[in-house]
């Protein structure tokens, strides 16, 4: 062997991407180009190699490949109406029972208050809440309703399915009934938690009092049947195998080509102050985080957006993994408790300004959207080189799957919810 040869890269180097040092990784990295399906054991693989920057690059670009240059954020406030809570899982330091000390349920004042003091430039209200064991539907209804009524123009992301099956369960109404009735009070689309981990060992151990996995995925179905957009979460680093997290992915992606109303996933690393697991569990650390943003991106190719939630991530981290396959960052929040009660150190409020410095500081072009990824400002999709846009564009897409592909047509065949 000559010197040159023997100093010479263990691998070929792919077009467009430096030197992978994982030689396992090259038929991905081959699969990728060509725009294919992932398999369940090239997740678990994505998971396990050392080579944690190839699967980044990899990740990013399917990101520039689907969304160009933008990020995207939405001006939006979080409420929590109550926190009282009868499912009693093991990772939640948010639920309290009834006549816990710690436990609320907001009052219509309290709620109407934090409606009406909201800034015009907010666009989306996200609520969840505990389940409670007295509220009747008619409540939450009555709850879509008062804020629908302050205003109007802001888009209700209220309840995640495991909520939703808690009032079927409450009511024994079927889902669909209690989907089409808080629609008509005012709801817009669905929340994405709830499902921590789609697997039943995850659930039986866990949180065995809030739906499985089977009824979480029906849920959602249901939903997107009847044309009520979700997001689709994880809940990583504590008890879950790899195999699971792959399981978890593939399963939202079959759920997606199937019933397609997935507008994003976001990766939720599980914070254990506070909860059954402090001082038996660390953290998540950045490698595990963007790693699992970057996964997320490859697995899930019929998804148009994976998120990295600075809230849960931290802003440094939730920063960097936009160069690991994320393509949103969420939104000012403003204020949040789920996972602040958990021990999350990321501030309650990032103002618009401190989104965008975000975006901008790691190369892209801040978007500002809607909930159901409608530019606000067009100038700022046309300024971020989207390369699917229109309709033509989507009819004309190469190797875009056909749930991905409907999925995108609902964001980019609107109008902007704002003139520019």
């Amino acid at each position: 062997m000559t010197v040159a040869a023997a100093a010479a890269p263990l691998n070929a180097r792919p077009a467009g991407l430096p030197r992978v040092t994982d030689a396992r990784l090259l038929p991905i990295v081959a699969r990728v180009e060509r725009g294919e399906r992932l398999s369940a054991a090239d997740g678990l693989l994505l998971f396990e190699t050392p080579d944690l920057l190839t699967v980044g690059r990899l990740a990013d670009t399917v990101r520039e490949r689907l969304c160009g240059d933008a990020v995207f954020y939405n001006v939006n406030r979080h409420l929590n109406a109550t926190n009282i809570c009868v499912a009693e899982c093991k990772f939640c330091a948010f639920a309290r029972v009834k006549g816990e000390a710690g436990g609320w349920l907001k009052s219509w004042e309290e709620i109407e208050g934090i409606v009406g003091a909201l800034s015009p430039r907010v666009t989306e209200i996200h609520t969840v809440n505990g389940h409670h064991p007295d509220l009747p539907l008619e409540w939450y209804e009555e709850y879509l309703q008062r804020m629908h009524t302050l205003r109007p123009d802001i888009h209700l992301k209220a309840f995640t399915a495991a909520e939703i099956f808690y009032f079927h369960e409450m009511t024994g109404l079927p889902v669909e009934a209690v989907l089409t009735r808080l629609r008509a009070a005012g709801l817009g689309s669905l929340s994405g938690g709830g499902c921590e981990v789609l697997t039943e060992r995850v659930h039986r151990k866990l949180f065995p009092g809030k739906c499985g996995a089977e009824d979480w995925l029906e849920t959602h179905a249901i939903a997107h049947r009847l044309g009520i957009p979700t997001t689709a979460t994880i809940l990583f680093n504590h008890i879950e195998t790899l195999e699971e997290r792959v399981t978890h992915l593939v399963r939202l992606r079959e759920l997606q080509d199937r019933a397609p109303g997935f507008t994003a996933f976001v990766p939720l690393p599980f914070h254990p102050e506070n909860t059954f697991f402090a001082r038996r569990w660390r953290p998540a650390t950045g490698y595990t985080e963007v790693r699992m943003v970057a996964v997320a991106r490859l697995m899930l190719d019929n998804f148009p957006h994976v998120k990295a939630y600075w809230l849960t991530l931290g802003t440094e981290v939730a920063q960097l993994a936009l160069s690991f396959g994320a393509s949103d960052i969420d939104g000012t929040v403003e204020e949040e408790h789920i996972m602040h009660m958990a021990g999350s150190a990321a501030p309650q409020l990032v103002t618009e300004a401190g989104l965008r410095h975000m975006i901008e500081e790691a190369g892209r072009v801040a978007v500002e959207r809607d909930t159901i990824y409608r530019p606000v400002q067009s100038a700022e999709l046309a300024a971020a080189h989207v390369p699917l846009r229109d309709t033509a564009d989507l009819d004309g897409a190469v190797g875009v799957p056909v749930a991905l592909r409907e999925a995108l047509r609902l964001a980019w065949s609107s109008e902007p919810a704002r003139a520019a």
